[in-house]
């Protein structure tokens, strides 16, 4: 019998189209968020409201399951102290709830952990997931944070998780940044799907986007999990690609978090080198 799957966050946006795309698949479905389900349950799926930074909730509540989706927390920029609690010490009771499990983490990463990236271009080509860290603010901090704990319970205590860094995923795009990295609702449950059947994972990285012909990364661990996107935002180019933001925003992959509270006088020097 497969095991229960958790999914915190799951009153967020994504996590309401989570629980309604899996519970369509049959899975057993443990939900709980800080904030009540606004929605009718779906068959075969309990909520119970809980705070990421309450481990002994979360440990009772993974109990018997094989895989935790791990969607709760902060998920727009914010000053640092409202981060670390359910960024950071949530996060690392989720991990202890799965290594006292031996469950799978699916974590919810961000494109923001990469965010001062600059856009590629001819010249620069995509990036990998096995490229730095640049990440465009505090939100997008705890996300490599995040990454890095996966890393850690993978390597120290046999944790597998696969960490989605997620670019936009809306029901469509709302501008041209997006139409490099949106994900569709639909790409988003496959891709949750694959995640839990994988047979084995260790500790992966896969680019949460669907296959956009002007994405801006490239290679990463989605073979290990069997997906593919099939969804694409091209045939949204024509309504968005005019919607812009300012000079900062429109440089960098992050967007407007990279703007937000962006200090420099001077534009940044465009990098020709490796910072060490």
């Amino acid at each position: 019998m497969n095991k229960p799957i958790l999914l915190t966050g799951a009153a967020g946006n994504l996590g309401r189209v989570l629980t309604k795309g899996l519970a369509e698949h049959g899975f057993d479905l443990r939900l709980t968020d800080v904030r009540p389900f606004p929605d009718t349950l779906p068959s075969g799926a309990v909520f119970e409201q809980a705070d990421l930074e309450d481990g002994v909730a979360l440990l009772r509540l993974a109990e018997g399951c094989g895989t935790i989706l791990h969607f709760g927390g902060v998920s727009t920029e914010r000053p640092f102290e409202q981060i670390i609690g359910p960024n950071l010490r949530g996060l690392f009771h989720i991990y202890e709830a799965a290594r006292r499990e031996r469950a799978r983490v699916v974590f919810a990463s961000s494109n923001h952990a990469i965010g001062f990236h600059e856009r590629p271009t001819e010249d620069s080509g995509l990036l990998d997931v096995a490229d730095p860290f640049r990440p465009d603010g505090y939100y997008g901090l705890s996300k490599a944070y995040g990454e890095l704990m996966g890393r850690m319970y993978w390597d120290k205590h046999g944790v597998e998780n696969v960490n989605l860094r997620i670019g936009a995923c809306y029901a469509r795009p709302a501008d041209r940044r997006q139409l490099s990295i949106w994900l569709s609702f639909p790409d988003l449950v496959r891709l949750a799907t694959c995640c839990i059947e994988a047979e084995r994972v260790a500790h992966a990285v896969v680019w949460g986007v669907s296959q956009n012909p002007a994405s801006y990364w490239g290679n990463d661990h989605r073979e290990r999990i069997g997906w593919e996107p099939q969804d694409s935002a091209e045939p949204f180019r024509a309504e968005v690609q005019h919607i812009l933001d300012d000079a900062v925003s429109e440089r960098y992959q992050g967007g407007t978090f990279a703007a937000a509270g962006y200090s420099r006088t001077e534009p940044a020097p465009r990098e020709t080198f490796a910072l060490d």
